[in-house]
């Protein structure tokens, strides 16, 4: 490996990027103009690692302004950061977004994730890749997009000025050869999904470009009841509405918030984690593109409940246009007062920082999530300290996803009393679940909780005539797959954990007949492999072991010892579930064992 820590001087359009986000240098240790007083001192302490957590922000200027990051350009971030130039290697090394080596503006990337698969996304990807492989025109395969009601799913991306990023749903392999052979494209009408039930009300009838339309549609009724009620009112109806949370781990919600507002250790932050990155996954992404102050004003009462002065909200690089949309709610929501040092006349103050994550699926892991904001590599930390004691800047953090959050605004307006006489006693409310895949509609459905995994199907049209149903996989691909035995089971909390599964971020990917599950279980097998952060040993190896005995017995399928590799294969899960850091190795196995058990895809 090449350890040399200079790359040459930056050039012009480099040091722009980087002065662009964090203004022009003031001093010669900066790297700007020689001043009288850089020779009799220099900054240094605090003064100088407070602008760490810039880090992310500095190396997407980058990217964004030359298509990758050299090491000249690395280096005035660092003298501009004062961070040493291993550990931001190190960081820009971490994310797929960021390109460590020298390539054009142009890049093409193409989901062939679950749901794209099974649209057709290899037989785009083929073509491409045969055409393009060698010619230097920047095309890759991805993760899941976030797309999945519209697959086959791409992003393009054109670096430089105007920096343009556009999601492309569905994409033809037609359009795709096109855009690689000119590097031009048209951006594709985004689609609006209908509104259904109480969360989706206000999508695709709202502008969500307008701060005026949302008001007019009610919007920020809940803030001025949050006010009313007070910080302990709030949690009080948010308590009793039993909600829990809706990324995947289904904590309490009101607990969560109640801890938070009690630590005495000042200041507190809010982090709203819309770093939707399971397979499957987009209902965040609805939410943000189509009602954004819904979720700006859901924050702001969270603030006012625990004491929060300040927020972030995490939105994973591959949504764009979510991204935009959320900007520009927070823009306009401080231009009218919602937001800043009084908001809506309260003498509260509170205020919402966008954060673009950079493509790694462990930042949906809370403490990773916060590493990331922080300026450092997207690994999970030990817990306990928990994040209401010691979370964002070692301070409590309240941490709740983009679904969970826009719940609150019923619970504030109606009374948790209302909110909790919805769904089952133990899993209350209304839940958002992502359906793709072999199904007529693919889209966003709201439920009440507890409804059945049939019915919810159902909403979404069924199977395409003629086919049967082969598998769901329900919970992405950290979740299981269920059988046509288990369609009848009520999609709550507890019915899901009484079969084994789990609701997940609340991916419903439905495959019929026409389904290679085979494949389908090498794709998960190398997704975890690729997004494990490596940090610890057993989902390091793991994910990796899984992969290539899978490979063994599903590809190759010369193994002389099947039975001795698919017992193998079960030790390595439970190594995983047992000792890994965090979800992500926890559950890294759970779909590939379902798969082994259920759909017996390894049996003879």
């Amino acid at each position: 490996m090449d350890i040399r820590t200079t790359g040459g001087p930056p050039t012009a359009a480099e040091m722009a990027a980087v002065d662009g986000v964090l203004g022009p240098p003031e001093s010669l240790w900066e790297g700007g103009e020689r001043t009288g007083a850089d020779d009799h001192f220099a900054r240094g302490g605090h003064a100088v690692r407070s602008k760490r957590d810039l880090l992310l922000p500095v190396l997407h200027g980058l990217q964004d302004e030359v298509g990758w990051i050299s090491r000249g350009g690395l280096e005035y971030a660092c003298r501009r950061l004062n961070v040493p130039p291993a550990e931001a290697y190190g960081v820009a090394s971490f994310y797929d977004r960021f390109a460590l080596g020298e390539r054009g503006t142009f890049a093409l990337y193409v989901c062939d994730d679950i749901a794209c698969k099974c649209a057709g996304a290899d037989e785009i990807c083929a073509p491409v890749e045969a055409e393009h492989g060698s010619t230097g025109m920047a095309w890759y395969r991805s993760p899941c997009l976030g797309l999945c009601d519209r697959a086959p799913a791409a992003l393009v991306e054109r670096s430089g000025r105007p920096y343009r990023q556009t999601q492309l749903a569905p994409i033809t392999k037609k359009q795709a050869t096109a855009i690689m052979s000119r590097g031009l494209w048209e951006d594709l009408p985004t689609a609006v999904p209908q509104p259904q039930g109480k969360l989706l009300r206000r999508v695709g009838v709202v502008d969500p470009e307008s701060i005026d339309s949302y008001r007019a549609a009610g919007g920020f009724g809940a803030l001025r009841r949050a006010l009313e009620l007070g910080p302990e009112g709030v949690i009080r109806e948010v308590t009793d509405a039993k909600l829990l949370g809706r990324g995947g781990a289904a904590f309490p919600t009101g607990r969560k918030w109640d801890a938070v507002a009690r630590a005495p250790i000042r200041p507190h932050h809010l982090v709203c984690n819309a770093d939707e990155s399971e397979p499957g996954t987009f209902k965040d992404r609805v939410l943000m593109e189509g009602d954004p102050f819904a979720i700006v004003e859901a924050m702001t009462i969270a603030a006012i409940a625990t004491g929060c002065e300040h927020g972030y909200l995490y939105v994973r690089t591959e949504y764009p246009l979510a991204r935009a949309r959320v900007e520009n709610a927070v823009a306009q929501a401080r231009a009218h007062g919602y937001l800043g040092e009084d908001v809506a006349g309260s003498g509260v103050r509170f205020d919402i920082e966008v954060r673009r994550g950079a493509g790694a699926y462990i930042c949906g892991e809370e403490t990773a999530l916060f590493n990331s904001i922080e300026g450092k590599r997207g690994e999970p930390r030990n817990k306990p300290p928990f994040p209401v004691q010691a979370g964002l800047f070692g301070r409590p953090t309240l941490v709740n996803n983009v679904e969970t959050l826009v719940n609150v605004l019923d619970i504030v307006g109606e009374g948790g009393a209302a909110f909790a006489a919805t769904g089952t006693p133990d899993s209350t409310g209304t839940r958002l679940f992502c359906l793709s895949g072999h199904v007529r509609t693919p889209g966003v459905y709201e439920i009440p909780m507890g409804t059945t995994l049939r019915a919810l199907i159902g909403l979404a049209g069924g199977l395409r005539d003629g086919r049967s149903l082969r598998a769901v996989l329900l919970g992405g691909a950290a979740g299981s797959f269920v059988t046509e035995k288990q369609l009848d089971v009520p999609l709550s909390f507890e019915g899901t954990r009484a079969i084994g599964a789990t609701l997940g971020s609340g991916a419903v990917i439905v495959l019929d007949d026409t389904a290679d599950i085979e494949s389908i279980l090498l794709r998960i097998a190398r997704f975890f492999r690729h997004e494990s952060c490596g940090q610890c040993v057993p989902c390091r190896v793991g994910t990796k072991r899984q992969e290539e005995i899978l490979h063994r017995l599903l590809v190759e399928r010369q193994t002389s010892h099947r039975s001795d590799d698919v017992a193998l294969l079960a030790d390595i899960a439970q190594a995983m579930r047992d000792a890994s850091i965090c979800g992500l190795g926890q559950t890294a196995a759970s779909a590939i064992q379902s798969a082994v058990i259920h759909l017996k895809v390894l049996d003879g």
